[in-house]
C-alpha cells in the first residue's frame, strides 16, 4: 500500500519532509506517527494508514513533496485473498494506463505552452532573447503588448525592450524621492549571529507582506470590565469542577468579537483585487505564543455558534495542542478575524498587524485596577475599577474610521455588560 502525503489544509499543495519517525523494516500500528512534515502554515505528523511493515521510504528527509504523492510503501500484515490480489493487479494496470495518458497530455500541453510563451496576449511574437530579458526585468507579457514592435510583422526586438527599460528607469527617477541607503549592521566583539528558523522566516515574510498590502490604521478604546472580572473570579472554580476546563478571559473576548462581527459583517471581510469578499462564517483566530518564541494562530470555526463553555473548551484545546505541535493543518486556516492578547505579558495595548487576507485584528490589553469616574444618581464619584484597553487595526482600503469606531465601541459595550447566562 502506498502511503501518500495527505491534504494539509486550504491552499497547501506541498510539504517538506522534516524527520522520519520510523525506518524501513519497522512494524507499525494504524495511526502510529510515521513522519514529521512542514508546510508554510504548520508542522504536523502523517499517521500510518493501517497495521503493517514499512517496506520502503521514498521521500527522503529535506525533500519537498506535493500533496497526493507517495512518500513510503507499507505492507499489510495480513495476506491478501486471491480476489484482492486480482483487484490490486487490475488497479496497477489502470494506473499505468493513466500515467501513459497523462504523459501524452503533458507533451501536448508543453507544445501549447511553448507557443503561448512565444506570444503576447494580442499575438505579437516574442523571440527567446526578448523573453529572457523580460523575465530578468520582471516585465509582464501584458506590458510587452504596449510596446510598438519595430521588427518584421510588428515583432518586438531587443532594441524595443531596452527602450522600454530606459523609459521605466527615467519614470522612476522623476517620480520617486531619493531612497536612503540602508546602513549595514556593524558587528562588535561578542555579538552573536542567530539565523532565523523556518517558522520565523515565514512569520517575517507574512508581516512584511501585510504592511505592504494593507494601509494600517489602529483605533483604541478603554473598557470597564469590573463586573466581568468579578463574575469570572466568582465562577471559575465551579466551572473547573463542572467542566474540567479553565475559564480565562480569552473565550469571553472571542465570544464578544463573534457577536460583534455578526452585527457588523463588513468587518468580517477580505479584499480580492477590486472586490470585497464578505465572509459567511465567523472563524476567529487566536494568536498563540509558542515555547520556541514563534507564533501560530489556531482558528475557532463558526465561533458565533458556540456558547461560552464550548469556546472555553476550544480555546484550551487548541492552545495546548499548539504548544505541543499537535495542531492539524485545517485548524490554522480559514480564519476571518484574529484576536491577539497583549495583556498576557502585562502590556497596556499594542498596534497589531493584520493577519492577511483578513481585514482587521483586535488587540486586548492587560486588565488593571485604576481610579475611574463613576456616574451615580447622587452625582459623580471616583472608584477603583478594572480597566483594559482594546485596539483594533484595520485595512483602511475597505474599513473606514466610522465603521471601525462603531465596531470597537460595540465590543466595549458587550464586555462591560457581559451576559452571564451564556454558559
Amino acid at each position: 500500500m502506498n502511503i501518500i502525503l495527505p491534504a494539509m489544509g486550504e491552499g497547501v499543495i506541498e510539504a517538506t519532509i522534516n524527520k522520519w519517525l520510523v525506518s524501513e523494516g519497522a512494524k507499525v500500528r494504524e495511526d502510529d506517527p510515521l513522519v514529521e512534515v512542514a508546510t508554510d502554515k504548520v508542522d504536523s505528523e502523517v499517521p500510518a494508514p493501517s497495521d503493517g511493515t514499512i517496506v520502503s521510504i521514498i521521500a527522503r528527509e529535506g525533500s519537498t513533496i506535493k500533496v497526493g504523492e507517495t512518500i513510503a510503501i507499507i505492507e499489510n500484515d495480513s495476506s491478501p485473498s486471491p480476489e484482492e490480489s486480482r483487484q490490486v493487479q487490475k488497479e496497477v494496470e489502470r494506473v499505468r494506463e493513466t500515467i501513459s495518458e497523462l504523459r501524452n497530455e503533458k507533451k501536448e500541453i508543453e507544445t501549447i505552452a511553448h507557443d503561448l510563451k512565444s506570444r503576447t496576449p494580442s499575438g505579437k511574437f516574442i523571440s527567446p532573447l526578448v523573453r529572457s530579458i523580460a523575465a530578468r526585468e520582471s516585465i509582464s507579457y501584458t506590458e510587452l503588448d504596449t510596446v510598438p514592435g519595430t521588427g518584421m510583422d510588428g515583432r518586438i526586438t531587443k532594441d524595443d525592450i531596452l527602450k522600454l527599460l530606459d523609459t521605466r528607469k527615467n519614470a522612476v527617477k522623476a517620480t520617486e524621492p531619493a531612497r536612503k541607503k540602508e546602513k549595514p549592521v556593524t558587528m562588535q566583539g561578542g555579538d552573536e549571529v542567530i539565523e532565523m528558523d523556518r517558522v520565523r522566516k515565514l512569520i517575517a515574510e507574512h508581516m512584511v507582506l501585510s504592511k505592504r498590502t494593507s494601509p494600517h490604521v489602529t483605533s483604541f478604546i478603554d473598557a470597564d470590565v469590573t463586573k466581568l472580572v468579578n463574575w469570572r473570579n466568582s465562577v471559575k472554580e465551579k466551572f473547573f469542577s463542572a467542566e474540567g476546563q479553565k475559564l480565562t478571559l480569552t473565550p469571553i473576548f472571542i465570544d464578544a468579537a463573534a457577536r460583534d462581527l455578526y452585527e457588523f459583517p463588513m468587518v468580517n471581510i477580505s479584499v480580492d483585487g477590486n472586490n470585497i469578499i464578505r465572509k459567511k462564517n465567523i472563524n476567529i483566530g487566536m494568536a498563540t505564543a509558542l515555547p520556541d518564541g514563534n507564533l501560530i494562530v489556531p482558528v475557532i470555526k463558526n465561533a458565533n455558534e458556540k456558547n461560552l463553555t464550548g469556546l472555553a473548551r476550544s480555546v484550551n484545546d487548541l492552545a495546548e495542542r499548539a504548544r505541543n505541535n499537535k495542531l492539524k493543518p485545517d485548524e490554522i486556516t480559514g480564519g476571518t478575524f484574529t484576536i491577539t492578547n497583549f495583556g498576557s505579558y502585562n502590556n497596556l495595548a499594542g498596534t497589531p498587524i493584520i493577519n492577511q487576507p483578513q481585514a482587521a485584528i483586535l488587540g486586548t490589553g492587560v486588565v488593571r485596577k485604576m481610579p475611574a469616574v463613576i456616574e451615580t444618581p447622587d452625582g459623580d464619584m471616583i472608584a477603583i475599577r478594572q480597566i483594559m484597553i482594546l485596539s483594533l487595526s484595520y485595512d483602511h482600503r475597505v474599513i473606514d474610521g466610522a465603521l471601525a469606531g462603531k465596531f470597537l465601541n460595540r465590543v466595549k459595550g458587550i464586555l462591560e455588560n457581559y451576559s452571564t447566562d451564556l454558559m
